[in-house]
């Protein structure tokens, strides 16, 4: 069997298994993924040999993950926490940096080591964080909010450390770009600047172009194209890969087009983050560990402790609770990605041995190991210290509405008015780009998206949504969305446009909540309206009206129990239209072709009956 291929089998078995066993046993899909990694590593079974040129690959998913983030994040909400930015970001870094690199002093390294490697631990895993977030669901959360705050502000500050890295590593030319400090800062906002410009002024109508077309596959590689085009530049320019996908998915936060492009990377941001951990996991050395057993376990602790214990500190002095600091201090005490840059670095450039270089990979990558499950072990602990008042919590997850109004057609725009009208958050969603430019026009917001979507219904905040409402024109396509949205999400209310009563009693069977005919209630206003023009009083129309509204709902729910033929004693032949009420007068023929079909019989009726006929 082909090597690539029995690597490809085996990490995807190890992604099937080891998240649901170890998410089973309460440490989440993170942990389960680095375990995987150490079991399949160089240093386990040895089915990968090469665990940097896998890692190499696995970067994307951490690349593909801020560009999700950065799509439901808009530039008001960036704004919003630049407190947490400036002050609590830059806190945890600094004395972070400050309190390891002088440990690090004390175990003999010199200035320039003590510097970059201070740094580079007190940088936190922002995959791992994230992770915990999403599983949680406690991104929208304050310490969740701060915690991503941190995390960003970590990835801003790798532009001026890189930058200054020179003056620490004389005589090397491999890390500047442009041969000065002050260069490789203005290539850096150069690039950002690139990036903004061409996300905010360019992509949208590059989609726009690309949608009416109809192939979602070109959609799905447009998206991976931006993705890898923004990550690259901002590589270039010495600055994260994942901030410059970052920065792309920001620019594409308001966007109509959204939700698709979210849900067209989701399914390789997923593997490829499973990638990326289990690269993490194939890192560690297991003789190394086990060589120097007592003094890697006795740095994990005491990095573990320094690390929580100063973003604790931070968080509580900027305002929050002492249980919401100590869980942004949890989910702050991983190692990052860039410690797995920068320690080679500094190795390659004779600051430390071959020895001491092992022993800083293994602690980056066994914090990331301990990191999750002490987070979820201490969880139960904080909750009994969490006496704090209830109240309620700001939310800053503007992107996501209480309703998902899907289909912005002639029905979905009038019954969306109401929640509007009612200031309830509302996503709208359609996939005719022609309808939502002529929206746009008139000052709604629609995203692009396909209803038949799981992917973009789930990006679209499905999953928080407390109403899913189905406007689809298309009866049979509205069927479908129905069937797959009551599965996929079986606790949120489900409405439906019925396109007639076979339809009706098609949705009622799929688990609607609620149905309503696209014609009934025009119908019935109309005939109420006749009735008052020919004379009767308006009480007595109104009343004949609910009366005939219950007779259609006793004989919609006897049809849905017992079937379309339910109630045909009322009927001359199920095949023929049957009337909401009995008739008072026989029928008259106006012309010889009416007077035939009065006085056919049932079994002569030469038409198929249609399925969604009223």
């Amino acid at each position: 069997m082909n090597n690539l291929v029995f690597e490809g089998i085996a990490f995807l078995v190890a992604a099937v298994l080891a998240p649901t066993l170890f998410k089973r046993l309460g440490f989440g899909t993170a942990v389960g993924y680095l375990f995987a990694g150490i079991l399949i590593g160089p240093y386990g079974l040895r089915v990968f040999r090469d665990a940097e040129s896998v890692m190499d690959v696995a970067q994307l998913g951490v690349v593909l993950l801020l560009f999700v983030i950065g799509l439901d994040t808009r530039l008001s909400r960036l704004v919003a926490m630049k407190r947490d930015i400036l002050f609590v970001g830059n806190g945890q870094v600094w004395l972070t940096a400050l309190v390891l690199g002088f440990v690090a002093w004390l175990f003999g390294l010199s200035i320039a080591a003590v510097i970059i490697v201070g740094f580079a631990f007190a940088l936190s895993g922002t995959a791992i964080a994230l992770q915990l977030l999403d599983e949680r669901g406690d991104m929208s959360r304050p310490y969740g909010q701060k915690s991503f705050a941190v995390l960003l502000t970590q990835d801003m500050l790798t532009v001026p450390i890189l930058a200054l890295i020179p003056l620490f590593l004389v005589g090397t030319g491999t890390v500047s770009r442009t041969g000065s400090a002050i260069g490789d800062t203005l290539l850096a906002i150069g690039v950002v600047g690139g990036i903004i410009l061409v996300g905010r002024y360019v992509l949208d109508h590059v989609f726009r172009w690309l949608a009416t077309g109809g192939a979602r596959e070109v959609m799905t590689a447009a998206a991976l194209l931006v993705v890898i085009f923004a990550s690259l530049a901002a590589s270039y320019a010495g600055l994260s890969m994942a901030l410059g996908a970052f920065l792309a998915g920001v620019m594409l936060a308001g966007s109509s087009y959204r939700h698709q492009l979210r849900a067209d990377v989701e399914p390789f941001r997923g593997l490829l983050l499973a990638l990326f951990f289990m690269s993490i996991g194939m890192l560690i050395n297991l003789a190394d560990v086990w060589n120097n057993i007592l003094l890697v376990v006795t740095l994990l602790v005491a990095y573990l402790v320094i690390k929580v214990t100063v973003a604790t500190l931070v968080a509580h002095f900027s305002g929050s609770s002492w249980p919401e600091s100590l869980r942004f201090g949890l989910l702050l005490s991983a190692a990052g990605e860039f410690a797995f840059v920068l320690v080679p670095l500094v190795a390659g450039q004779g600051l430390i041995d071959a020895q001491t270089t092992n022993i800083l990979i293994a602690l980056a990558a066994l914090s990331m190991v301990a990191s999750p499950p002490l987070a979820v072990l201490a969880e139960r602990w904080i909750k009994t210290l969490d006496q704090r008042e209830e109240t309620p919590e700001e939310d800053f997850g503007n992107a996501r509405g209480s309703a998902l109004v899907i289909g912005f057609g002639r029905f979905g725009q009038i019954a969306s008015q109401l929640l509007l009208a009612e200031d309830i958050e509302t996503t709208l969603i359609d996939f005719r780009p022609e309808r939502i430019r002529a929206a746009a026009r008139f000052g709604f917001k629609v995203y692009y998206g396909h209803g038949l979507n799981l992917d973009m219904l789930r990006a679209a905040g499905a999953e928080q949504a407390k109403l899913i409402m189905v406007c689809i024109d298309d009866p049979t396509e509205a069927l479908a969305a129905v069937t797959m949205i009551r599965s996929a999400f079986p606790e949120v209310q489900l409405h439906a446009r019925a396109y007639d009563r076979g339809h009706a009693l098609a949705l009622m069977k799929a688990g609607v909540d609620h149905q309503v005919r696209e014609t009934f209630e025009s119908a019935i206003t109309a005939g109420r309206g006749m009735l008052e023009a020919l004379g009767v009083p308006h009480e007595q129309a109104r009343r004949t009206e609910h009366d005939v509204r219950q007779r259609d709902l006793k004989r919609l729910e006897l049809q849905r129990l017992q079937g379309v033929d339910a109630g045909v004693d009322f009927l001359h032949s199920n095949l023929q239209p049957e009337p909401l009420k009995a008739p008072d007068h026989p029928a008259t023929s106006l012309n010889t072709e009416a007077d035939e079909i009065l006085h056919q019989q049932p079994g002569e009726m030469p038409s198929k009956p249609d399925e969604f006929s009223e």
